[in-house]
This record gives C-alpha cells, sequence and structure tokens, in this order.
C-alpha cells in the first residue's frame, strides 16, 4: 500500500471536490445558515433547515480552520453558521429545536438529544476559531442541558410507555465520548474527566457485550440484553464509529488495554457485518440472526463506510495490525468505487444491498457536511502518519 498516495488522494478530493461543493451550494445568502437537501449537481430541493446538520457544517469548517488552514472563505461559513444558529436554533434557553424554516421558525420541537450534541460540538470549534467568548458559552450551557438530558433524552417527546420496557441506547454515551474531547478546552476539567469516564464505561462494559465480542444498539435499563427487536439490534457503523472514538480516548489517557479492546472490537464487528455476497457493511444487523423490522436494514450507507474506514486505519496506526490495514483495504476500495460520484462532485449517500444508487442525492434530512469531509480528512491525516 502507497500511504503517500492514498493520503493525497484523500486530501485533494477533500479539498478541491467535496468542500467546493458545500461552499458553493449549501450557503443560504439571504437568510443565513445552510441548505443540506442537495440534489446530485447541487440544486436545492428543500428549504428546511435540520439542526443536526446545521451544527455539523458549523463544526465542519470551523474544525477545519483550527486544523489545517485559516482560509478565510471557510471562517465565513462557519460564522455565518453560528450566528444563524445562535439566533434561530434554539427556545432561548439552549434547548435546540430539531427543524426549522428556511427563515429559522421553528418546525420541530426539541426532542433530539443529537441536536444539542451537534450544537454544542459547533460552537466548541467555532470559540476556538473565532474567539468568541458568547460561543464558548453557548457550547458550555449545551453541554450542561445534554447531561441534564441523558437519562431522559427525549424528554415529553418520549413515545414509549414508562416502565414496561425500559430501554437505553447506545447512541448518547458513544457521541458523548467524542463531543466531551471537542469542547474540552470549554469545561470543567474535573467535568470532563467524570463524564469520559463514564461514557468509557458505558460503552465498553454495558453495551459492549463478552458473549457476543459485539456492541448492541440497546440494553434495559439494568444493564441486562432485552430479547426484542430494539434489545436485538446492532448498528454496525455505530460500532465501529465509536471504536475509533474510544482509541482516541486510550491514546490520550496512555491506555494501551482499552486501545487494543477497541480494536478487537472493530475488526469483530466489520467481520460481523460485512456482506459476504455483495460486499459492504449491512446498515441493521440482529444478534440473533432473526429478520430485522427497518425495510432499509440490508442498504450501504456513506457514512458506516467512512467511520469504518477511520477505524480499520487509526487501529493500524496505533497497533500495527495487519488485520486492520487488509480491512481498511477493503474499505476503501469499496468505499470509494461505490459512493464517489464519477460526475459531480459529494458523494452518493444511499446504496441498496448490491451497491446500486438509491437515491442521487447528496444531502437531505440526515445527509450533510459531515461524514465525508470528517472521514477524507481523518484518512489523509492518519495515511500521512503512517508514511
Amino acid at each position: 500500500m502507497d500511504f503517500n498516495e492514498l493520503a493525497q488522494q484523500n486530501k485533494t478530493e477533500l479539498l478541491e471536490g467535496v468542500l467546493p461543493f458545500w461552499l458553493e451550494h449549501s450557503q443560504d445568502t439571504a437568510y443565513g445558515g445552510y441548505f443540506t437537501c442537495l440534489d446530485r449537481d447541487g440544486s436545492v430541493y428543500d428549504t428546511d433547515k435540520f439542526i443536526w446538520l446545521q451544527g455539523r457544517e458549523v463544526w465542519m469548517f470551523s474544525m477545519l480552520c483550527n486544523k489545517v488552514e485559516r482560509r478565510p472563505e471557510w471562517l465565513a461559513c462557519a460564522v455565518q453558521g453560528a450566528e444563524f444558529l445562535k439566533k434561530y436554533g434554539h427556545d432561548g434557553d439552549y434547548n435546540w429545536y430539531f427543524s426549522l424554516t428556511r427563515e429559522g421558525r421553528p418546525l420541530v420541537q426539541p426532542y433530539n438529544i443529537f441536536s444539542y450534541t451537534f450544537a454544542a460540538m459547533a460552537f466548541a470549534q467555532a470559540a476556538i476559531a473565532t474567539g468568541n467568548d458568547e460561543y464558548a458559552m453557548i457550547a458550555r450551557k449545551t453541554f450542561d442541558r445534554i447531561l441534564e438530558k441523558s437519562d431522559a433524552p427525549k424528554g415529553i417527546w418520549n413515545k414509549a410507555v414508562p416502565g414496561t420496557r425500559p430501554l437505553k441506547g447506545f447512541a448518547l454515551p458513544m457521541i458523548l465520548c467524542n463531543t466531551a474531547l471537542e469542547i474540552e478546552p470549554m469545561i470543567d476539567k474535573e467535568l470532563l474527566e467524570r463524564t469520559i469516564a463514564a461514557c468509557v464505561h458505558e460503552v465498553m462494559e454495558v453495551f459492549y457485550r463478552d458473549d457476543l465480542g459485539l456492541i448492541v444498539e440497546n440494553v434495559a435499563t439494568d444493564g441486562s440484553l432485552s430479547d426484542s427487536f430494539e434489545g436485538r439490534q446492532i448498528n454496525p457503523g455505530h460500532s465501529l464509529e465509536a471504536m475509533w472514538f474510544i482509541m482516541n480516548l486510550g491514546v490520550r489517557s496512555g491506555d494501551r488495554k482499552l486501545i487494543d479492546k477497541a480494536v478487537g472490537i472493530a475488526l469483530r464487528t466489520a467481520e460481523f457485518g460485512w456482506d459476504k455476497e455483495y460486499g459492504g457493511i449491512y446498515y441493521f444487523m440482529d444478534r440473533k440472526g432473526a429478520p430485522r423490522l427497518e425495510l432499509e436494514w440490508d442498504q450501504k450507507l456513506w457514512w458506516v463506510h467512512l467511520e469504518s474506514m477511520i477505524a480499520m486505519i487509526k487501529g493500524y496506526q496505533l497497533t500495527g495490525s495487519q488485520e486492520c490495514l487488509k480491512w481498511f483495504e477493503r474499505l476503501h476500495d469499496y468505499t470509494w468505487s461505490h459512493f464517489k460520484d464519477p460526475e459531480y462532485p459529494e458523494w452518493f449517500g444511499y446504496l441498496n444491498r448490491r451497491g446500486e444508487v438509491l437515491l442521487p442525492l447528496k444531502g437531505g434530512k440526515w445527509k450533510g457536511c459531515f461524514h465525508v469531509p470528517r472521514g477524507l480528512y481523518q484518512c489523509w491525516q492518519i495515511l500521512e502518519s503512517c508514511k
């Protein structure tokens, strides 16, 4: 494998293809914020604005200013998005809506905790990029809201009847492993360490099951397995994304055992999740092999493959695992040959099981300026370090 060539490939795709696409097509020069519902060529097909994706784009361009280069167009893009979010994204008490109209009027209530996590990440990186104290304050207050809501993330909007089948989900402790590091400069050190320790415990001791060698998406509130659709669900992409977060935390704390455990889980997950007939990683699976209830269970999604690539090349970087390197090559080949659009910039998001494009869109309600550029950035940086 030529690490130099692969690093350059990822760097060029990021800087010359993907980022210019979002800079040109996503910015709303009339009302602020970003369009994310972009067709194959970048044309806007819907103007609603989703807080997850607004926050992710602010984060992306702020992070690039902080870690790659302080380009004026990147900073301007981040700041105008942050200003839109600051003005319209929350209820005045830093409860972040799920979606807004183009003009900024709230459409969907703040039921989704991930609106909060991506707002916290966005304002933390924007504060570093700009030195704006108000942005740092928003990041801190939003993080406080996340911790307040962590035991019942959906609050009054939870559809489940209390007490019948109480479950807790993997997604929040997983994302907090990353969010905590993103906002480290803004929060109290003791709170940070406490949060990280709790999240690592949840991810690696509660949702990871030794008997399966895998991570489950939902467990009962007492930590036991639930034999239900939710309790049997495995999301390989989530697991693999979480493992590179955990590897980063292992590096931060100098915990070699934690890194090695994360690498082992990543390898088992990739083996479990790989479609041995058509290639690619399934979206949802069942830990008992039962039929899944999600109609999209066998689709191949962009973010799953990008996050898996990061996990494998990081696993190789940190441990020298040849298994990780082989998986990275397999994932890199599949992802670049199936998701990259040969005619227009940015990548497709949704393939069927056979790897054929299901939707030609480049952005929508869930796909925005995040997983593709973050994946390209991470692979570029890690591959450069492997030379």
